[in-house]
């Protein structure tokens, strides 16, 4: 799959749920409503929107929410997609959770052939976590991390740069994710959803917490990339890697190759964008895939250059109605 930019579509982001166990105020209303059950694609759909996808080209896999670990019996699904690594299908399944299911499911994730995983932690301060998730236990998501590590799988920490919040808190961060043997990288917060909360007030440049991070630690710039939008570059004192996502004052468009699906088969070719396609129809109306190639095809033809991420300060508004859950992070 080539987009009309020449970009190689080989990464696909799959949402299994758009609920989840916390309430992050950058992501959620604190009294969200979800999707009825019954519209959500089955673990047999997704595996076969999957399937469909690594035939077409797509070599790296992740499962979003949401909270992934959430939905009821995913593990079945990581049990089934794991064919595709032990055939050389997929170069990498891999996960982005909150880390609240973890200490349950680390073992099985790990025996699945997931190597690598993405945590979001925004804070290391107990109650700081409170207030931003509504609803989580940092001392669960810690415990998780740990039989995470404890399982052999390579861990890196997301945290979302809040202003006024977390900010403060961003040499701790990486200073303990580092001595852990785990990446960090700070994202930039994203207008997405209407969460009863201004963004004005959350919004943090990362131009000014790189400016401020430069005062303190040397910081080496990294041509590395993980297959995501992060840049990265080397903390000297601590030998650990710094990414930066920044779809605000910078944004990362003109290597994307990757889409994303909804847990009800939206497929969405750029996160920053409304045009999507339907999968979920062409999916049902036959066993065989052919009709489903042909919306694939056709959608990649219509991916975007970049997104048009704003901050809507006259209007006050988030650029996209939809919820990060909905379309996954």
């Amino acid at each position: 799959m080539v987009d009309p930019f020449g970009r190689a579509i080989s990464y696909l982001r799959v949402s299994v749920t758009d609920r989840c166990d916390f309430r992050c105020v950058y992501c959620m209303a604190e009294n969200m409503t979800f999707l009825p059950k019954a519209d959500l694609l089955t673990l047999e759909e997704l595996d076969r929107l999957c399937s469909a996808f690594i035939a077409r080209g797509v070599r790296k896999l992740r499962l979003t929410g949401g909270e992934p670990l959430a939905r009821r019996g995913i593990m079945a699904l990581f049990s089934s997609l794991s064919r595709y690594l032990r055939s050389g299908g997929l170069d990498e399944l891999t996960l982005t959770t909150n880390g609240s299911q973890l200490g349950k499911y680390a073992q099985e994730i790990r025996a699945h052939g997931v190597r690598r995983l993405n945590v979001s932690l925004d804070t290391l301060d107990a109650d700081k976590f409170r207030a931003i998730t509504r609803w989580g236990s940092l001392s669960q998501v810690l415990a998780g991390i740990d039989a995470a590590q404890e399982a052999g799988l390579k861990i890196k920490i997301n945290a979302v740069a809040l202003k006024g919040v977390n900010d403060d808190e961003f040499p701790r961060l990486i200073e303990w994710a580092h001595g852990r043997g785990m990446d960090l990288t700070l994202i930039e917060v994203m207008p997405l959803g209407e969460i009863g909360e201004g963004r004005l007030n959350q919004y943090l440049p990362l131009s000014i917490v790189r400016a401020r991070l430069a005062e303190r630690y040397t910081l080496e710039d990294l041509d590395y990339r993980s297959g995501g939008p992060a840049r990265y570059v080397r903390v000297a004192e601590t030998g650990g890697m710094l990414g930066f996502i920044t779809p605000m004052t910078h944004n990362f468009c003109e290597s994307c190759n990757r889409v994303r699906i909804t847990c009800t088969g939206t497929l969405y070719m750029c996160l920053g964008q409304e045009d999507a396609a339907d999968l979920r129809k062409p999916l049902r109306a036959s066993e065989g895939n052919d009709l489903l190639f042909a919306v694939i095809d056709e959608a990649i033809s219509r991916k975007p250059k970049g997104h048009d991420f704003i901050i809507d300060r006259r209007h006050r508004r988030p650029a996209l109605a939809r919820h990060m859950s909905v379309t996954g992070g």
